[in-house]
């Protein structure tokens, strides 16, 4: 897999304040600054495994996120959308799915979550152009998992006190081999990657 020319960054963990105040619109479209953060954020997810990340679990408090995601049907869906919003859905429209899943910022938890099955974000790409992206199954998961993240949420905000626990105990128990894996995924890559301080 070609991880492109970006640099591994740190990635935020739940409890640090970026992850949790929302973002700030982006205003620089067609900037070096920008495409080469996009590059940063595609080369961090891919080292962490991941298949979405937003700017803030690198620590960059912009609304902006990427994606590498499989749908329901194995379609893959790559891509990046900058001031994204996620429409509405009427109610009763869609369907609440409760499926596993995990974050980045969170890492070596999993926990069921419930999300609408389909959805449909509207943004724009690095250069300003408007962009729809519509989503079904575990893309439409990837999609508004992504977009929490902008307005200050991670998935643990949608759990039960006690799941909420749950997850962060499992943090507590596998955080650290997380972070070994992640170096040495750097390390297969050709990229070095600083551990959480």
């Amino acid at each position: 897999m070609s991880v492109g020319h970006g640099s591994v960054r740190r990635v935020t963990v739940v409890g640090e304040d970026v992850l949790s105040r929302p973002c700030r619109e982006v205003t620089n479209f067609g900037s070096p600054e920008l495409s080469t953060l996009i590059d940063d954020m595609f080369v961090t997810m891919y080292v962490a495994e991941g298949a979405g990340l937003a700017a803030n679990q690198i620590g960059v408090d912009l609304r902006l996120f990427v994606y590498d995601c499989p749908d329901d049907d194995g379609v893959r869906h790559v891509g990046h959308i900058v001031n994204p919003v996620l429409d509405q859905p009427e109610p009763g429209s869609r369907r609440l799915v409760e499926e596993f899943e995990g974050c980045l910022s969170v890492p070596g938890a999993v926990m069921q979550v419930p999300r609408v099955d389909r959805t449909v974000v509207r943004g724009f790409d690095k250069d300003g152009h408007p962009l729809v992206i519509e989503g079904a199954g575990y893309f439409a998961r990837c999609l508004q998992h992504e977009s929490d993240h902008l307005i200050g949420h991670t998935y643990l905000d949608r759990l039960s006190k006690r799941d909420r626990k749950d997850a962060l105990r499992q943090m507590a128990d596998r955080r650290e081999e997380v972070f070994a894996q992640r170096v040495v995924r750097a390390a297969e890559l050709g990229r070095s990657v600083r551990r959480p301080g």
